[in-house]
């Protein structure tokens, strides 16, 4: 048993130096497929270039790691050991970045193990979802700032409220001794049939009176 279980942890793979370059040039070029799907979903401020290049690397390395394990149990128990210390706290500030992340990773995995089929009908498979639904973004709410004079509050409050047939939802009031804001938040559709009316909300704030601003804002996914 003890021989068994000694040549089972010292059995290791019979890569060459020619499939060691394949696996290498294969996960080079699947993770351009994804730095190109990454580049083109992300518009705006969400794009991160540094991010993008990471994500070459990642695929790259992971491929690298995977050929250099191989079958051999003793390293991979190594290394998922080396691994397990590292702790990675970098902020993911848009939920569609793990999705990127996992992707390098598995086809970085894939190429190490030799399986380039796989690794390229998933890619191609992925980069088509992603293509055709990667720039869907949540622009359906608009938020309306408004900051005046604490003795209009009670007015402020109630012409938002009648203006939008109570559908705005008041989200933050911050108060000072002389001043107040307002955060109201409502739909896209909302707020474009209130446009119908004579008079904007911006306008009908203003008539008011002691307000010191009025704003906008289409709450996106690059507004944190």
């Amino acid at each position: 048993m003890r021989d068994v279980l000694f040549q089972l942890l010292e059995q290791s793979g019979s890569l060459t130096p020619r499939d060691i370059v394949i696996n290498i040039l294969a996960a080079t070029a699947l993770s351009l497929a994804i730095y190109v799907s990454y580049w083109f979903t992300h518009v705006g401020t969400a794009y991160s270039k540094k991010f993008n290049v990471s994500l070459i690397s990642l695929t790259i390395l992971t491929s690298t790691v995977m050929t250099v394990i191989g079958n051999n149990i003793a390293l991979s128990l190594g290394m998922v050991g080396a691994l397990s210390i590292v702790r990675f706290r970098t902020a993911i500030k848009d939920s569609r970045d793990t999705t990127y992340i996992f992707w390098a990773i598995i086809v970085g995995i894939s190429t190490g193990a030799g399986d380039y089929l796989v690794a390229s009908f998933g890619s191609v498979v992925v980069f088509l979802v992603l293509l055709l639904l990667g720039r869907v973004k949540n622009e359906n709410r608009m938020l309306i700032i408004i900051r005046g004079s604490r003795l209009k509050e009670i007015v402020i409050e109630g012409a938002v409220f009648k203006y939008f047939d109570k559908k705005a939802f008041l989200r933050v009031k911050n108060s000072t001794n002389d001043s107040i804001e307002f955060i109201f938040e409502l739909s896209r559709s909302q707020y474009n049939r209130s446009s119908k009316n004579n008079k904007t909300i911006t306008e009908k704030i203003y008539e008011l009176g002691d307000i010191e601003y009025v704003n906008v804002i289409t709450q996106s996914d690059e507004i944190s």
